[in-house]
């Protein structure tokens, strides 16, 4: 029996613990039914407890196959989606697949959504939902405060290494995993990227790209994860209201970023000349300071917050770096200089193994990022040997770390 028919199979016998069924209302061309709150608990319950597949498209008393219009395929998809990415904190990756079912002779069109158990407890406006049997229940603080415990155990599985199920294998470009490849990796690509973690399979061994390999392997990583990307601007003066000289939004795979950031700060910043008694020019900035920042920012930001991005603001006087996620561990902003933390190891791993394609401003490594915690001594000691001024690390709101480097002119 075929996927098609075994999932038909299951819907004749209705809801269970893993399967929902939907009706879809709509009112021109918007969906109006179901509620997008009472959606958005049915989502986060599945992804909080074994997962499951909810099936647009069929009715959950009679469970016959009503069908979905096909000129409103793609503003349901588009309505999956912003409640995933919007009602959901963290937001929830799920996989949506269009398909025809055959149905009395007539052609069907349903939405088919897999949502996979999540290594994080998701919360909606309606709090915190897990599902028992065919109905979602609220989460008492017993049962919320057991499952973080367990989630937080489960997260030795990190985020970046979990699955990108709106992806697929096929979309990690060969020359760019190909730079991780020795003499001893393996000849199949497929072996290869699974031993990198590039790709890895669900429970039901399907494969597909994990987060990692999306942000290594793939053109426009910001198709699938959003905002993974540099936002850079460059002011004339002091503040964020003054005229803006220069700004893009940089994209790519991560040492593409890296490369570009640090290509902006380089156009942009200045540099002094004085005779003493031969000329002697001084750049507003290290950039081999500005290099490690950037290099940290990518590799250690949180990627798992939605609508947050790396910001990079150049000043007449500063640069400013934001990065989304707080301090990983228990590290502080004190302890930055003397200890090593990562949040994202595996992606960590990789960059470490990138080899450098463009000029790294006397790093004198053949890598993108050090192993050895060297990159927040390199920013303070370079800058300040430049400036007099120390740059300082700030913590905002518990969600984003700013790193603020000053002007030695």
């Amino acid at each position: 029996m075929n996927e098609l028919n075994l999932l038909l199979k299951q819907i004749s016998l209705g809801e269970d613990s893993i399967l929902e069924l939907k009706d879809i209302k709509y009112s021109d061309n918007s969906v109006i039914g179901p509620h997008r709150d009472s959606f958005a608990s049915e989502l986060s319950a599945m992804a909080n407890s074994h997962g499951g597949t909810i099936i647009l498209g069929a009715d959950d008393k009679t469970h016959e196959i009503i069908g979905l219009p096909c000129d409103k395929l793609d503003i349901t998809e588009t309505w999956i989606r912003n409640i995933a990415n919007d009602l959901i904190k963290p937001p929830l990756i799920c996989k949506i697949r269009k398909l025809i079912v055959l149905k009395e002779n007539n052609e069907k069109i349903i939405i088919r959504i897999d949502i996979p158990q999540s290594i994080f407890v998701h919360e909606c406006s309606d709090g915190y939902f897990y599902r028992i049997g065919s109905s979602k229940r609220k989460m008492s603080p017993d049962f919320l405060a057991r499952l973080f415990q367990q989630r937080t155990q489960n997260r030795l599985i990190r985020f970046d290494e979990q699955l990108v199920m709106d992806a697929s294998v096929n979309d990690l470009k060969e020359n760019l995993f190909n730079r991780f490849k020795t003499d001893l990796s393996p000849k199949d690509n497929i072996e290869f990227l699974r031993k990198m973690k590039l790709i890895s399979s669900n429970e039901d061994n399907d494969l597909y790209p994990t987060v990692s390999g999306i942000l290594i392997a793939f053109d426009t990583p910001e198709n699938f994860i959003s905002n993974s990307y540099i936002q850079a601007v460059c002011y004339l003066g002091d503040n964020y209201g003054s005229e803006q000289l220069d700004a893009m939004d940089i994209t790519g795979p991560l040492d593409i970023q890296i490369r570009e950031a640090c290509k902006f700060v380089k156009r942009n910043m200045k540099t002094r000349a004085v005779k003493n008694p031969g000329r002697i020019e001084t750049p507003q900035y290290s950039l081999n300071a500005v290099f490690e920042a950037i290099v940290n920012a990518v590799a250690h930001r949180d990627y798992s917050i939605y609508g947050s991005k790396i910001r990079l603001h150049i000043f007449s006087d500063r640069i400013e770096l934001y990065s989304p996620g707080c301090i990983p561990n228990s590290m502080t902003i004190d302890s930055l200089q003397f200890r090593q933390s990562s949040r994202n190891e595996l992606l960590s791993s990789l960059l470490s193994r990138c080899p450098i394609n463009f000029e790294n401003y006397e790093s004198k490594r053949n890598f993108i990022m050090d192993k050895r915690g060297e990159g927040v001594p390199i920013i303070l000691s370079e800058s300040f040997k430049l400036s007099g001024k120390m740059p300082e690390y700030k913590l905002i709101d518990d969600t984003e770390l700013l790193l603020t480097i000053f002007s030695a002119f």
